[in-house]
């Protein structure tokens, strides 16, 4: 598995695992958690959640997927806006960790920008790693302009920006990943394979049977094949968690590289930072 350096040298796997949209039914609670469980012992030990997904079940889910196995688990979660305050961030955080069944945080974002200024939510972050409370911090669809106020607030211990990044949304190329990649800071990929709609792109699906894989692959591969990149693909079953890991092996040619590029060239100049 490859593997991303965190500012502070700490490594963690370039394929993780996302939990959005998961713990909503409960119908689906234990695939899910076989899900994550399988995904660990396939070496995708970063799981991604958030206080917001499914009100905090999310985390309820993933607490339980690690039950028993916390030290195998690179956990991140992330904090709304609004509690991104220095009265309201340590509860939001205990909050959290409570779901989860834990002690600490792995890594803490802020989800997206709201009115609390930066430096605020910089001070309460720090003050909850000198509480061992959480290990690093980081942020959230931030784009350059907001990266750069950031660092200009004192974010400098910043450890990653999570943001929507895929075949079909390549604006961040432009400047974001650059300068994110400038200050040693890992970008995580949400919505990798666009919430499941780069599956049915014909074009992907074409190029992924000359190969023998599956669109989802392909689209997991070409973010892998990056430096500097976490992706982050959610899997409700085993069995998806499984061909999620395949395309972390996935050595993808120039040819292929290159008409990938030509079925979803980035754009032609600056797109602001979006959004899901």
């Amino acid at each position: 598995m490859k593997r991303i350096a965190l500012p502070d040298g700490t490594m963690v796997p370039a394929l993780g695992q996302g939990t959005w949209n998961m713990a909503e039914d409960a119908n689906r609670r234990v695939d899910e958690i076989t899900a994550l469980r399988t995904g660990i012992d396939f070496g995708m030990t970063l799981i991604d959640t958030a206080e917001m997904y499914a009100d905090g079940e999310s985390e309820r889910l993933v607490g339980d997927a690690i039950s028993g196995r916390r030290q195998d688990a690179f956990l991140v979660s992330k904090a709304y806006p609004q509690n991104a305050s220095r009265a309201r961030l340590p509860k939001a955080c205990e909050a959290s960790l409570r779901r989860l069944g834990t002690d600490r945080l792995d890594l803490y974002l802020l989800h997206w920008r709201g009115a609390v200024p930066l430096a605020e939510t910089i001070e309460a972050m720090q003050r909850l790693v000198d509480a061992g409370k959480i290990l690093r911090w980081g942020v959230s669809n931030l784009d350059t302009d907001d990266m750069e106020e950031l660092m200009a607030a004192g974010g400098q211990p910043c450890a990653a920006n999570q943001i929507l990044y895929n075949l079909t949304r390549r604006g961040p190329e432009h400047d974001l990943l650059p300068w994110l990649a400038a200050h040693a800071i890992p970008a995580m990929a949400y919505s990798p394979v666009e919430q499941g709609r780069l599956v049915a792109d014909t074009g992907l699906q074409l190029l992924a049977a000359e190969i023998g894989k599956t669109p989802a692959q392909l689209a997991l591969a070409w973010l892998l094949a990056q430096d500097n990149i976490v992706a982050i693909p959610k899997a409700r079953r085993s069995a998806h968690v499984r061909d999620n890991r395949e395309a972390a092996d996935l050595v993808l040619s120039t040819d292929t590289l290159a008409r990938l590029d030509q079925l979803h060239p980035r754009p032609r100049g600056r797109v602001p930072l979006e959004m899901l």
